[in-house]
């Protein structure tokens, strides 16, 4: 088996934008292309994620039309759909292509587009959110998103005094790495105060806890070994992990435990042949602040119970000793749907590389990617390294 590499990164800014998905899709996937220096047709296959194409675009076939629209038609593409694991779980199966030598190259990105430039407005949008969940037990009940992440937090609350206050840290934090992100959907700083003076979406979330609905864009170039070396600045994926767990909610045994993440973050770890205390900081998937804090635990950067306090005492800080979301993460810098997945892989990249601009952390060597999909029921993790 080879070693699969990022050599090329592409990402729009999250937010608000007007045009086509295919020409969102086309300016993310080309700055790619052009980072890694890659000819078009030395890209042997696109893998792409795109999570609700078929409820907000009318478009259940997006593979040719975006190959199309970046000069890539003929090639083998493939759309992948895991909720918000959707372009995550795209990459992963790259990866594995190019380790099994499959194929030598392939173009892997996300795409989505969830305000109200698709002609939905809020409630259609946290509808189409909502049919990640399930379908028979969650669904009918009315049950979105925020609750679902309401109802893991409030237990871990309730199992290790975790606090709203801790809670909004997660947020402050979050939103002053993301005033260092030109490409974030919120650019400016919050309060502790403010945050908890935001009205309450799903106890104990509150406005400013939650993430924002967003529009955008992100792709990468994976490159097997032998081809990386002639790429400028590789990054090497040195492990992938990807878990499912039990849906409805009430059929986990441990609700607040998010076992998917852990069993992916296993699997990760085993194959990158390292440890959560060598990885140098954590891009993890912050739908909510609640879910930061069991994702920080999750992926072994602190035992169980100890993310909230962690949060507070600015150890998850871009100057902490355990960075997460230096980008911003989903609460700041955006959450695309099947975009997000990439974009974690398009930060560490950059980190790893030296190339974050005012955001750069201090000489990270290796880095870690938390997305999950639904309710807690899909993750994959993902682990990126500077090459030795």
């Amino acid at each position: 088996m080879t070693r699969a590499s990022v050599v090329g990164v592409g990402m729009t800014t999250f937010g608000v934008h007007d045009q086509p998905l295919p020409e969102l899709f086309g300016q993310a996937a080309l700055d790619a292309i052009d980072d890694a220096g890659v000819m078009p047709g030395d890209i042997d296959s696109f893998y792409f994620g795109n999570a609700m194409g078929g409820q907000t675009e009318n478009d259940t076939h997006l593979a040719p039309t975006l190959a199309t629209e970046i000069g890539l038609a003929g090639i083998e593409a493939q759309r992948f759909e895991d909720a918000c694991a959707t372009s995550a779980n795209a990459f992963k199966n790259a990866v594995e292509a190019v380790d099994a030598g499959i194929h030598d190259t392939v173009l892997v990105g996300g795409v989505e587009r969830c305000t109200p430039e698709t002609g939905k407005g809020t409630g259609a949008m946290t509808e189409i959110f909502a049919s990640a969940s399930h379908r028979q037990y969650e669904q009918p009940t009315g049950l979105t998103f925020p609750g679902v992440f309401a109802l893991l937090t409030k237990r871990h609350m309730h199992d290790y005094g975790t606090t709203e206050r801790q809670l909004a840290h997660v947020a402050v934090k979050n939103h002053y790495n993301g005033t260092n992100n030109p490409r974030a959907h919120f650019g400016t700083e919050t309060t502790v105060e403010a945050v908890l003076d935001s009205p309450i979406v799903a106890d104990p979330f509150h406005l400013m806890d939650c993430c924002p609905f967003s529009d955008g864009a992100a792709a990468v170039i994976v490159t097997s070994d032998d081809v990386a070396d002639s790429y400028d600045e590789p990054v090497d994926v040195t492990g992938v992990g990807q878990a499912t767990g039990r849906v409805p909610l009430g059929l986990k045994s441990d609700i607040h435990a998010t076992q998917p993440a852990r069993d992916a973050t296993a699997t990760a770890y085993e194959q990158a042949d390292t440890t959560a205390e060598a990885v140098d900081f954590a891009e993890v998937h912050d739908c909510f602040t609640g879910a930061e804090i069991l994702a920080s635990e999750a992926i072994g950067f602190f035992e169980d119970g100890d993310g909230g306090p962690a949060a507070e005492a600015g150890r998850t800080a871009a100057d902490g000793d355990r960075p997460i979301n230096p980008s911003g993460g989903l609460k700041a810098k955006g959450h695309p749907i099947g975009a997000t997945g990439v974009s974690q892989i398009v930060e560490l990249t950059e980190q790893l590389r030296g190339d974050a601009g005012a955001r750069q952390l201090d000489d990270p060597t290796r880095g870690l990617a938390h997305n999950l999909g639904g309710d807690a029921a899909t993750t994959v993790i993902s682990v990126l390294e500077v090459r030795g």
